[in-house]
């Protein structure tokens, strides 16, 4: 039975790794999973400078799921390179950095430091607020999509993932965008943009009064977006959104998805990632399925 699939080149073992931002890099999750059962480890965003974060509240529970406004708290590119990316390479299985930053020049920056790095794949995080364009979302624009795409592929050593922000009119437009622009891969759907009220208190529930969604409430609309840039474009997929079983990860693949991202799962279940892979071996060794790759995008 084969559970091998390839990203833009890179193989993993199997499809299942976690969304960045869920996980930290691995460390904090180490004493319940081990690492090496992954694809692979996304880490959380790095950026070329140590970043604050939001203020406080920053997390609020919702109906099927939760909403967070953490603001890419990170410590930075040069503490990632010392401490994070050795105790990644102690494991087995492929690592993906999540970059973020404010301006196309902070992210190549920390894409050009990450090319002498023994990590497999990038991920742009375009959900970042494009400072030098009013704060718009760099992943809201097809424009600036594709600008940043092409700074960033000049500049990369390794495959690069577009993340897909979901909180646009059409989002084959984004895929196609980020694909003319040279992107190996995309990733989607990040967050969705909402908004809770305390009513007791009467005020926001997290102080930076918007906050990105996720969680089983937002799952059916990430499964029709992987189907539909699935549909649009020629580049290999990471799904995710509301993922919290095998069954769940088995409909983005069926949708289109060659690998499936864990995410707000792994706040409320810390076996979640490996429970999810062992239930996709069962399934396939129930329905006779010989190759994973059998399955991605089954479903037209």
């Amino acid at each position: 039975m084969n559970t091998r699939v390839n990203i833009a080149g890179v193989e993993f073992k199997n499809p299942i790794t976690v969304a960045s931002g869920t996980f930290g890099s691995g460390m904090e999750y180490g004493e319940f999973v081990d690492l090496s059962l992954l694809g692979a480890v996304t880490t959380k965003g790095v950026a070329n400078v140590p970043w604050p974060g939001n203020p406080t509240p920053r997390i609020a529970e919702t109906y099927g799921g939760m909403m967070n406004a953490i603001g890419l708290q990170n410590p930075g590119i040069d503490t990632f390179c010392k401490r994070d990316i050795p105790f990644l390479k102690t494991k087995d299985t492929k690592i993906i950095v999540n970059v973020c930053g404010k301006s196309e020049s902070d992210y190549v920056e920390v894409v050009e430091r990450l090319g002498a790095e023994p990590v497999d794949l990038l991920e742009i995080n375009v959900s970042c607020p494009n400072v030098k364009e009013g704060g718009i979302a760099f992943g809201q624009d097809p424009k600036a999509l594709y600008n940043i795409t092409k700074a960033v592929k000049a500049k990369a050593k390794q495959p690069i993932i577009m993340k897909l922000s979901p909180n646009v009119t059409d989002i084959t437009e984004m895929a196609k965008a980020a694909e003319d622009a040279g992107a190996d891969a995309l990733s989607l759907i990040n967050t969705l943009t909402g908004m809770k009220i305390d009513v007791k208190k009467r005020t926001f529930a997290v102080a930076n009064k918007t906050a990105g969604v996720s969680g089983p409430a937002i799952k059916p609309i990430a499964v029709r977006m992987v189907y539909q840039v699935a549909n649009a474009v020629k580049l290999p997929i990471i799904g995710m959104g509301g993922v919290a079983t095998a069954y769940d990860a088995l409909e983005f693949i069926m949708a289109g998805a060659s690998a499936v991202a864990v995410g707000t799962a792994n706040f409320h279940n810390p076996y979640a990632t490996v429970e999810i892979i062992k239930g996709i071996e069962e399934y396939m060794v129930e329905n006779g399925i010989d190759d994973i790759n059998e399955l991605i995008g089954c479903v037209k």
